[in-house]
């Protein structure tokens, strides 16, 4: 759901539907208000097509799940792993950002073919490339990471990302060279 803002001397300040999403915003087709849309005249909003599910937001992948479902985030969580398999075959989900850790298998991701974003911690990347798992339909994708976490290692991954699609590797480039007395 895309909003905008505005102020005015003669109007309130506030917020509008623009689009339902950056498709329909893209495209040039205008947002519903809830109990507007043809067959909605219960006022009901449909589902949300971003879900966010950690420990304040919703608590499984169950909730979240519904055929018009794009995003799904999976933040910082304190009970066991999840697992993917309740966002398998949804029509239109195409973003998966998974906080490290909160995955229970990450080769999971594979049964998600029509995922075009990936953001996932060096951990589960390393699993999805060891077992051959990175889905192929992929536009973008990120490596999360928190705390110390050496960068040549995550370059070393980025590499292996990169490589996939035959994109130019990140260089390393190492100086060496005196920097004269301590002072």
């Amino acid at each position: 759901m895309l909003l905008s803002s505005y102020l005015s001397h003669e109007e309130s300040i506030g917020a509008g539907l623009v689009a339902d999403s950056l498709t329909d915003l893209v495209l040039d087709r205008t947002g519903t208000e809830p109990g507007t849309e043809p067959g909605n005249e219960g006022g009901q909003r449909p589902p949300a097509a971003v879900a966010w599910v950690n420990a304040s937001s919703l608590r499984s992948l169950e909730a979240a799940v519904h055929p018009g479902l794009e995003a799904v985030s999976i933040g910082s969580w304190n009970g066991p792993p999840f697992s993917l398999a309740p966002l398998t075959g949804l029509p239109r989900l195409r973003t998966l950002s998974a906080y490290p850790g909160t995955l229970a298998d990450p080769t999971e991701v594979a049964g998600l073919t029509r995922l075009e974003f990936l953001e996932v911690g060096p951990l589960e990347w390393r699993v999805l490339l060891d077992a051959g798992a990175v889905p192929r339909s992929l536009s973008a994708a990120a490596i999360v990471v928190h705390g110390d976490q050496d960068p040549l290692s995550v370059a070393a991954i980025a590499n292996e990302l990169l490589a996939l699609w035959d994109r130019p590797r990140i260089i390393r480039t190492v100086l060496e060279g005196d920097l004269g007395p301590i002072a």
